[in-house]
């Protein structure tokens, strides 16, 4: 919902699929434009969020988690728990990664390079 929400702030028409098995969670529309979202929310560890890209179900067979197709949606919208705050990114950013970090706090080292700060992410790309 909060997803839904903050898309809707940012002018987007939200669609919801009326399968829970479809690749996606959401569609979006803006300027003519459909876009395919997958949602996940996360707490932080660490000062970071942490977004691997693959989902899981259980059955009475057990815990099945399978990778994402990357080829069945658009973006990844990431809502933080600790902070309220969406974060979005394209997967063609990211499509040959298997997990993301995305940093909300700055790291007890102060490194500052090759780190990706979620705040550049608060829009849709």
């Amino acid at each position: 919902m909060k997803a839904q929400a903050d898309l809707c702030a940012k002018g987007f028409l939200v669609c919801i699929p009326l399968s829970e098995h479809s690749p996606f969670d959401l569609v979006i529309f803006k300027d003519n434009l459909f876009k395919k979202v997958q949602v996940k929310a996360r707490t932080l560890k660490q000062g970071r969020l942490t977004v691997r890209f693959e989902h899981s179900y259980s059955d009475k067979n057990g815990v099945h988690t399978h990778k994402v197709d990357m080829n069945a949606i658009d973006l990844y919208c990431v809502y933080c728990l600790d902070n309220d705050t969406c974060y979005y990114f394209g997967v063609n950013e990211f499509k040959k990664s298997s997990t993301i970090n995305l940093r909300v706090n700055t790291p007890k080292n102060n490194q500052d390079q090759r780190i990706r700060w979620a705040q550049d992410y608060r829009e849709v790309p």
